[in-house]
């Protein structure tokens, strides 16, 4: 026994030894030994546990926990445990046993903070922080600075809360980053490029003390900050300069997984529906593994949007619909997953379906019900059922009465000559101005475009009765004073000539004009200069009558080289050759038939003995006795260089069919080019890609 207990103290001293130097292989060996010594040694099976979690086998040291339950209670290994599980990605499972623990260690709470974060509880963690900063001391404060800077920063920019002041000095790269991220939640973007330029400078600083860090690893370092900078940029629409900083990143190949997502994702925005193939490249970085567990709840789901939208365009509409249902079933309440269905939907040229899918969204989700209608509206004008369009667009009761609205439901019945819709749509409007806001501006700007409208339209007796209200609003109002006058003239002259009584005598309209100062000015001056200008040369011109003006030298014409003055030119020299009269038209084939066909040596002859079709067809002739009889049964015989080729007509058929199928290639192209068109206008209705900061 006495052996037993040497041996085993100095195993403790090797395990004590090598944790103090940082070697937790070789201490988890001596762990081993004490532990075949006492397999229920406490203190053994904690140090088995430290020694696995810092070699960053994480699973291996969960399953040494669980197996002894008995000997390692929640009390003695809660953290150790807890920790496994976050760093196993179970964070539901951590923070019960965070909970479950009896006593709240300060590294429980510094455990518990990180647990909220990754569950994106930001209230319950920032409180956690405030906690923890108020009651600790140590050389860990600025690490807990800085992670609350980070829940601040995530709170603006995932739930749009503004964030209060909490008074931390931007002493580090750390803390400017997280409060540009801030600043960009709350839409600051100039200032939050400011933070971001800071930031980039601490950064070198506090790297390049460091003898051993390379440029590669300060570059490795400040692509996050640099991946936010361009974020910003395309914000602010500066797309190229974006693209080109979110290239250099990827080309670094930082092993920052969120980070090359989240920048993939971007590329992909902006090239939306152009250089889908570059867009499909990037989007494998989206899929990279442990994506999941770096970026935030909203982030995935925007990256999963844009998979769709890319699916769509790249006309896969089988993944399209897979990832569009995927993201309805995991947030019901979504919009933005029927539109897209609905987009693909449309490119399929199923506008009936699209519209019952968008109607039954519409009465699940009241909520959404005016976006939905809106979207309806814009297909229904897509097809071409602009009063089917109107329909709609009056059933959204919230946006009726609105000017935008009024102006769009008006123009449209205008265009389908429907009048009494659209003075029934200013009715409306008037109505509810008239009982919500009856002094507005909008209401009494309705109103006069009513009585516009109506005048324009012949609604005479309509547009006095609006045109009175709002005289009657504003009696001072000569304007409108002046247009029911005019109305009044077309419907009944004396009740305007009662109304012109009303209007202000000449007098009283007469503006106050300083006449010198308005002779003296500029303009004036100028108009004066210009007409004594005009008269001085009329007065010449009339002193000048009896002058003989200098007439302009003709320039002599060209003559022709043949021309001869003693031959009387031809009258009908301007008229084309077909219209003389001495016009006879050409004579076909005289010269050709002189020009002799045959073999080489052969003379001339007249053009029915080269005819070949005719001496085949003629009966065959004694030869003469004269050189003549064979040189005309030489010409019959057509020499191998003049004959056409045997396939000739088949080639003439061949042309006249590559032709017709030019003209199938010309239809071709135009058809596509409509398809293209079609393509846009239907993929126009979710226009939803999203970009997302780091």
């Amino acid at each position: 026994m006495m052996a037993v207990a040497a041996g085993a103290a100095g195993l403790w001293s090797e395990v004590n030894r090598c944790g103090q130097n940082g070697d937790f292989a070789r201490a988890l060996k001596s762990v081993n030994k004490i532990l075949q010594i006492n397999k229920d040694d406490v203190t053994a099976l904690q140090c088995k546990v430290v020694c696995l979690i810092q070699n960053g086998n994480f699973k291996e040291a969960l399953g040494v926990i669980n197996t002894h339950t008995k000997v390692l209670t929640s009390d003695v290994i809660a953290f150790e445990k807890a920790y496994c599980e976050y760093r196993l990605n179970r964070i539901e499972s951590a923070l019960k046993t965070i909970q479950s623990a009896s006593q709240q260690t300060d590294k429980l709470k510094e455990l518990y903070g990180q647990v909220l974060y990754r569950l994106e509880r930001y209230d319950d963690c920032l409180a956690a922080y405030r906690d923890l900063i108020r009651n600790s001391q140590d050389e860990y404060e600025e690490e807990r600075k800085t992670n609350l800077s980070a829940v601040v920063a995530a709170q603006s920019t995932w739930e749009k809360v503004v964030p209060e002041d909490l008074g931390l000095r931007e002493a580090t790269y750390e803390l400017c980053y997280n409060t540009a991220c801030a600043l960009i939640g709350q839409g600051k973007l100039n200032e939050a490029m400011k933070k971001l330029q800071k930031a980039e400078e601490l950064c070198r600083q506090s790297l390049s003390e460091d003898s051993d860090v390379t440029e590669e690893d300060i570059e490795a370092e400040l692509a996050i900050i640099h991946g936010q900078m361009a974020y910003i940029m395309q914000l602010q629409g500066h797309t190229e300069d974006a693209l080109q900083l979110y290239n250099q990143i990827i080309k670094l190949k930082p092993t920052d997984v969120g980070l090359l997502a989240v920048i993939a994702n971007n590329i992909i925005t902006i090239n939306k529906d152009q250089n889908v193939f570059d867009s499909k490249k990037k989007v494998k970085l989206t899929n990279a593994e442990g994506v999941e567990h770096k970026l935030s709840k909203k982030q995935l789901q925007a990256i999963e949007f844009n998979k769709a939208l890319l699916a769509m365009y790249t006309n896969q509409a089988d993944q399209c619909r897979k990832l569009s249902a995927s993201l309805q079933s995991q947030s019901p309440e979504h919009l933005l997953p029927v539109l897209i269905q609905a987009a693909q939907l449309c490119r399929e040229k199923q506008h009936a379906k699209a519209v019952g899918l968008l109607q039954d969204f519409a009465e699940q989700h009241p909520a959404s019900a005016a976006e939905i209608k809106l979207t309806m509206a814009q297909l229904k004008i897509a097809q071409g059922s602009v009063t089917k369009a109107c329909m709609i667009l009056r059933s959204i009761e919230e946006l009726q009465h609105k000017p935008g609205m009024v102006s769009a439901l008006v123009t449209m019945y205008s265009h389908e000559e429907d009048i009494d819709s659209a003075i029934e749509v200013f009715t409306q409007a008037i109505q509810w101005y008239q009982q919500h806001q009856p002094k507005s501006a909008v209401h009494l700007s309705l109103i006069r475009e009513a009585a516009n409208f109506k005048l324009k339209h012949g609604r005479k007796k309509e547009a006095i009765s609006d045109l009175e209200e709002l005289w009657k609003q504003n009696p001072k109002d000569v304007h409108t004073l002046a247009q029911l006058i005019s109305a009044y003239s077309l419907v009944d002259p004396e009740k305007a000539k009662v109304l012109s009584k009303h209007l202000p005598s000449s007098d009283t309209m007469s503006l106050k004009v300083d006449v010198d100062a308005l002779e003296n000015s500029h303009g004036a001056t100028y108009v004066r200069k210009k007409a004594g200008k005009l008269t001085g040369d009329n007065q010449q011109k009339e002193q000048g009558q009896g002058e003989v003006k200098k007439k302009k030298k003709k320039k002599k014409g060209k003559l022709p080289k043949n021309y001869d003055p003693k031959v009387t030119p031809d009258p009908e020299r301007w008229l084309p050759m077909r219209e003389r009269s001495y016009y006879r038209g050409r004579k076909k084939g005289k010269k050709k038939d002189q020009v002799g066909k045959g073999t080489q040596g052969s003379t001339t002859t007249g053009s029915s003995e080269l005819d070949a079709s005719r001496t085949a067809s003629s009966p065959p002739t004694s030869p003469r006795p004269s050189s003549g009889a064979a040189v005309s049964a030489t010409s019959n015989v057509i020499p191998p260089r003049h004959q056409k080729p045997a396939g000739a007509p088949a080639t003439k058929k061949k042309q006249q069919q590559k032709k017709k199928k030019g003209a199938k290639g010309g239809l071709l192209i135009v058809l596509v080019a409509a398809l293209l068109t079609v393509v846009s206008l239907s993929s126009g209705v979710p226009a939803c890609w999203q970009s997302i900061g780091n």
